[in-house]
């Protein structure tokens, strides 16, 4: 097992802990780089003005610098710093924390479910990307080729993915781009969110990339959240009862799973300025592997962190992010997740029939369900 293994292995918590045993932050030899695994080191690191996002020598991945997906991917918020991270942001983010939950929820019974392989994989993946492009507005057909498109472009997010499958995500990010345009020219006024996110961001480059960025974002984080609460159930068979019982206790077990088995296993950041973190002297270059599971279930951040409890008090978690690049789009997440796994619930489909495995990933720990 190593930390970059361990995101999608079958239980990496006992491993996250002995790691914290060891230190907080530490360099591990056979990756090339840093380790922060505790919670005041991975607090430190996100903090830190030195911790960028990207390499100053890289800012894109080479393997797409010269596609229309690193055209997109440089203009990313997530992969910015500085003023390049703070305009996109401070212009989407008050839009996404307007929309409510019962729209959202009116948005997802729209949808069909089923408790089939496929249906699932289509609620996780699809349901909530075919959401955001309908508070977006664009039509139910738009959104579920937006959907088909995302799914193409996440590939470029991926070191793991083919040369095929790079090219599929810059023909991908270029067809996205062109259904923003086509939306942002319809001036019909039929999206509350996108009205708000124009009169604050002029840039309109940065402005298509990062409508982009949304509907990837949701792609895979929802996903991962709907799937490990899924989990989370079938491991837990008492709780299923409970959900369906009392609706209302979903969206208490979706906060305490992105805390307890996060979609997001892990993200980097890159040394710009020598700096000392938590005790340990890094230079320029130098790569940390900031490992917010791990973090979340440190007993010094949560009590009892490896037990899922519902009515956790004072819950803290990472899952998200924090400081200058939390997520903007938590509370929408939550929202998609909740109102998906309470469709889901509707069913009377056993769920102890489905297996599953690990989308294989670096970072992150989305279940795939098959019937067994």
């Amino acid at each position: 097992m190593d930390p970059i293994i361990a995101a999608t292995h079958s239980d990496p918590y006992p491993y996250y802990a002995a790691l914290r045993a060891e230190s907080g932050l530490s360099f591990h030899q056979g990756l090339g780089l840093w380790v922060a695994c505790s919670a005041h080191a991975v607090a430190a690191v996100l903090a830190h003005p030195d911790c960028k996002v990207r390499p100053a020598h890289e800012p894109v991945p080479k393997a797409i610098a010269q596609g229309y997906a690193g055209k997109v991917f440089g203009q990313l918020m997530r992969m910015n710093d500085g003023e390049r991270q703070r305009c996109p942001r401070s212009a989407i983010q008050p839009g996404l924390e307007m929309i409510d939950a019962e729209t959202v929820s009116a948005l997802v019974r729209a949808r069909l479910i089923s408790l089939s392989a496929d249906g699932l994989h289509k609620a996780m993946f699809m349901g909530p990307v075919c959401v955001v492009a309908a508070l977006l507005g664009f039509t139910p057909t738009e959104g579920r080729t937006l959907s088909e498109l995302t799914a193409d472009f996440v590939a470029c997010l991926s070191p793991l993915s083919s040369p095929a499958q790079l090219d599929t995500a810059h023909a991908a990010a270029e067809h996205l781009n062109g259904y923003f345009v086509e939306r942002l020219s319809a001036g019909d006024h039929q999206s509350p969110l996108l009205e708000s996110i124009l009169q604050r961001m002029a840039d309109h480059e940065a402005l298509l990339a990062n409508l982009i960025g949304l509907l990837s974002q949701t792609y895979e984080a929802t996903a991962g959240l709907i799937g490990n609460a899924l989990l989370a159930l079938i491991r837990n068979p008492h709780l299923k009862g409970e959900m369906q019982r009392a609706p209302a206790r979903i969206s208490d077990l979706l906060t305490e799973v992105q805390r307890h088995d996060p979609s997001v296993q892990n993200t980097r950041r890159f040394v710009s300025a020598p700096c000392e973190i938590d005790g340990a002297s890094l230079k320029p270059g130098d790569v940390i592997l900031v490992l917010l599971a791990s973090a979340n279930r440190d007993p010094q951040l949560n009590d009892n962190p490896d037990t899922l409890i519902l009515d956790r008090p004072a819950r803290r978690s990472f899952t998200f992010g924090a400081g200058r690049h939390q997520c903007p789009g938590q509370t929408l997440a939550l929202s998609i997740a909740s109102a998906t796994l309470s469709e889901i619930l509707t069913h009377t489909g056993a769920l102890d029939q489905l297996a599953w495995e690990y989308r294989p990933s670096l970072n992150g720990r989305i279940p795939l369900f098959r019937e067994r």
